[in-house]
């Protein structure tokens, strides 16, 4: 039998490639046979061959410092690596077994409340989840069990309970609507506005809504979504027909830009009719995937028998989260930044970010193919199209291309109302500096000439988007 079996060995299994030069001293023992792919080898291998077997697959991926569609963090310091390699092994549910972990986890809670202006940030209720899909989980929870309690004789007899929000939102909102039975109201696009707009928000309102959820940062287009309107909205709302609807903030990335940047916008728990605010540590948090925090008002907002109680050096620590077995690893890494950083590390981190994103969305705009939607001044984030005048090429056939040079820039169409419109999105983060935006724009404007020269749009996929990050 050869030394590697290509793709199939003797019974038709597939199989993985193996390099002689992986048998070390002698590479011919125990290579004769080549792992299969799809079912438990038969023995063990030494731990540098499975090493490089596994690397060398990885080598396809994309370089995640190249991809501009993600907002997930890609890079952080040695010394988080090593904090986080010191704890994977530390399970975050055992409070008792690891009680310095969570006593991190409870700073960092308090860190949070204090940033976002709560009254009282060291006895805030908050906690950390595995990215702000789960904190949004656990805040339509809270939402939902507090009309419960406040309607039980109704919604035993049937009343079904509805979420306000805009078509924008990330899909997780989708998700918590469907397996937690809420019907999901949807504020549309017009014309040039991309997200949630409050008068139309407050009509949609009703006994049985909930909530509204305003996002801090639209994924289609970076832009905040206006909270202060909103909750004035609803105030006059609740002055017309007593209806007193709560305001979730999925701050998902903005909650970690605002603070910094735009102190002066009162988005948080500085108005009243905040309720819960989530984040994503992972993303504008400046810390790996994957982290997230949830943050509510105060216990009232909170209902208390969602809350799970353990013993925590002798004394009593509320929890909750969906998920269970997960490393500290994260929440260390988040203190960590929270240290290295403070308040001027931060604000220094995302101007940077911010000014990448209005620098290079100038420039783009500035192309005569191209038409910007968002220029990165709120989140460093930036969406554009192609111009009326372009008929060769489409935003599908720019992101084709540019993933030639490496870059991942998502192309995708708007939703209902506007899915006549198709746009590329920028993310800049930490990581992606000046230098690599003018690397960026060099290889864009080298295919446009190219591109210009096409008798026609190639490429539309069937489905595109791009909000699965």
């Amino acid at each position: 039998m050869p030394l590697h079996t290509g793709q199939q060995d003797a019974d038709g299994e597939s199989t993985l490639a193996v390099n002689p030069f992986l048998g070390a001293a002698n590479p011919v023992p125990g290579l004769e046979t080549a792992p299969p792919k799809h079912r438990l080898p038969d023995g063990p291998m030494p731990p540098d061959s499975a090493y490089q077997l596994i690397h060398d697959e990885l080598m396809l991926d994309g370089n995640a410092r190249l991809n501009l569609a993600t907002f997930v963090t890609t890079w952080m310091e040695p010394q988080a690596g090593q904090l986080m390699s010191e704890c994977l092994d530390k399970n975050m549910i055992d409070k008792d077994e690891y009680p310095q972990t969570a006593e991190l986890e409870r700073r960092c809670v308090a860190m949070l409340a204090a940033l976002w202006n709560a009254s009282d940030p060291d006895n805030t209720v908050g906690c950390s989840t595995t990215g702000s899909s789960e904190a949004c989980m656990l805040a339509g929870l809270a939402l939902k069990r507090r009309w419960m309690e406040r309607n039980r004789e109704r919604y035993a007899a049937g009343a079904r309970p509805n979420l306000v929000m805009g078509i924008n939102v990330q899909v997780c909102w989708d998700k918590f609507c469907n397996f937690w039975e809420v019907e999901a109201r949807t504020v549309p696009m017009d014309g040039d506005r991309f997200h949630l707009d409050p008068a139309e928000a407050a009509a949609l309102c009703d006994e049985d809504t909930i909530g509204v959820v305003a996002i801090l940062g639209s994924t289609f287009d970076g832009s905040y979504e206006p909270v202060w309107d909103v909750c004035t909205a609803l105030d006059e709302l609740r002055a017309r027909t007593g209806l007193d609807i709560p305001v979730h903030v999925d701050g998902a990335s903005g909650a970690m830009i605002a603070p910094f940047l735009d102190p002066e916008l009162e988005w948080d728990f500085r108005q009243p009719r905040v309720a819960s605010i989530n984040t994503s540590g992972h993303k504008y948090g400046l810390v790996y995937p994957g982290v997230g925090w949830a943050l509510w008002r105060d216990r009232e907002a909170l209902p208390e028998e969602l809350v799970f109680r353990v013993n925590y050096l002798g004394g009593d620590m509320p929890t909750f989260a969906l998920n269970f077995s997960r490393p500290g690893a994260e929440v260390v890494a988040q203190y960590y930044t929270f240290l290295r950083l403070g308040m001027d590390g931060y604000r220094a981190v995302q101007q940077a970010s911010r000014d990448v994103a209005v620098s290079l969305s100038e420039r783009i705009g500035k192309l005569r193919q191209f038409r910007l939607l968002s220029k990165g001044d709120e989140l460093p984030v930036f969406a554009f199209t192609t111009t009326d005048e372009v008929t060769a090429f489409n935003v599908f056939d720019v992101s084709r291309r540019l993933r030639e040079r490496g870059w991942l820039v998502p192309a995708y169409t708007f939703p209902e109302n506007r899915t006549d419109l198709a746009a590329l999105r920028v993310v800049c983060r930490n990581g992606f500096s000046s230098d690599l935006a003018d690397l960026f724009m060099s290889d864009l404007e080298r295919l446009l000439p190219e591109l210009d020269a096409q008798p026609g749009p190639l490429h539309r996929p069937q489905l595109s988007t791009a909000f699965h990050h």
